[in-house]
């Protein structure tokens, strides 16, 4: 994240004074994929890419907003009505507006933004820059008086209100939250949260982006989602406590087996044992025994190719060349059907894995795949 090129730039298109430096990350996801909707817990870090934003209050009602990447400038007021056109000033002014609704006095400021989390790759770039204007809001005009949680609830409720994406909390929260060194479990039920250590010694994490995304994401999203509901509500007949899959067995599933579709009873069988892998990888990690991750990261992908049906050809092909090339853990990231594969590579067989991954792919799909190297860093903060 350079904070000399936004400097640079906030300088040169705005009265030639420097303002306050704010800086969110992206964010991978170890394990724990289409559990939050069933209640169940993800396993989310903070990552050393993400946006870097400069902002100085004007004396004025009016934002003044500048997009380095996309050399883009939009000025937009602060009411209800004044929501600009632009989709990445939508951010910014929702943000805004969710600050004021939360007693927040924001007045117009300059900024000019920049980001280095790839977009399409499954990092969440929009809650790293939701993150970064919450919590800069928060700070040059809140008197930091709004709570961390509550900041990933702006960035979440941004999404939801002026972007037009119904998201859950896990991205904001592990961009407000992170911490270097340490994944976050967070139990999308009760929205409690643990760290746990996460310093792989001698290996690395690598993301290897498809680069393809197939039009069946969202539908097949909302499928899986209502597969997940008549698997419980089958169960709650015998077992009416239940309330999400979180809750069930392995033995629940089973007796209702009759009463549900194949298709609804893999599904909700891949959410079960999603749910209890996370748990297995924290206690893994707690004894520093990154084999048991990268397994469970293995298991993961089978489910969600075999059992949840979200994987495609191309994912499929590089966990299976991740597998090959002794790799100790390899699944699909994200919601399926494109994207990366996570990768968790000892040192030595780095170099042959990645020159495999490029070769082979380009190989078989006539393009290459994009390679991200990520460290688990710092959630949002004040840079300068």
């Amino acid at each position: 994240m350079d904070i000399e090129h936004v400097r640079s730039r906030f300088i040169k298109h705005f009265d030639g004074t420097t303002g306050a430096v704010y800086a969110s990350p992206g964010r991978i996801n170890l394990i724990g994929e289409h559990t939050d909707y069933n209640g169940g817990f993800v396993f989310p870090g903070a990552i050393d890419k993400g946006m870097v934003a400069e902002i100085k209050p004007n004396g004025t009602d009016i934002v003044k907003a500048y997009s380095i990447d996309l050399k883009d400038y939009v000025e937009f007021g602060l009411k209800e009505e004044d929501a600009p056109r632009a989709s990445w000033a939508r951010y910014i002014f929702g943000v805004c507006r969710e600050m004021i609704k939360r007693g927040v006095d924001v007045k117009g400021f300059n900024t000019a933004f920049s980001g280095d989390v790839p977009l399409g790759a499954g990092m969440s770039s929009s809650a790293a820059l939701e993150s970064t204007y919450a919590y800069a809001l928060n700070d040059l005009f809140g008197d930091n008086k709004i709570d961390k949680f509550e900041l990933a609830k702006v960035g979440q409720a941004t999404e939801h209100n002026y972007c037009g994406v119904n998201c859950g909390i896990m991205d904001q929260f592990a961009s407000v939250f992170g911490k270097q060194g340490s994944l976050i479990r967070l139990d999308c039920r009760s929205l409690e949260y643990q760290y746990f250590p996460f310093d792989p010694q001698g290996y690395r994490l690598v993301l290897v982006d498809s680069v393809v995304k197939h039009e069946l994401a969202s539908s097949a999203y909302n499928k899986c989602r209502q597969s997940c509901e008549a698997a419980v509500a089958a169960i709650q007949k015998k077992h009416p406590h239940v309330e999400f899959l979180r809750d069930c067995t392995m033995e629940m599933l089973q007796e209702s087996k009759a009463e549900i579709s194949e298709e609804d009873f893999m599904r909700a069988e891949y959410v079960i044992e999603e749910i209890q892998r996370v748990l297995d990888v924290c206690d893994a990690l707690e004894r520093g025994d990154y084999e048991t991750v990268g397994q469970k990261m293995y298991e993961t992908h089978h489910g969600m190719s075999k059992l949840y049906e979200v994987s495609c050809e191309e994912l499929d092909f590089l966990n299976d060349l991740a597998f090959d090339c002794g790799v100790t853990g390899s699944r699909v990231m994200g919601g399926g059907f494109g994207g990366c594969t996570i990768n968790l590579v000892k040192e030595e067989l780095y170099d042959t894995f990645i020159q495999n991954a490029k070769d082979k792919f380009k190989e078989k799909f006539g393009r290459s795949p994009k390679v991200y190297d990520v460290v688990i860093s710092d959630g949002a903060r004040r840079l300068v």
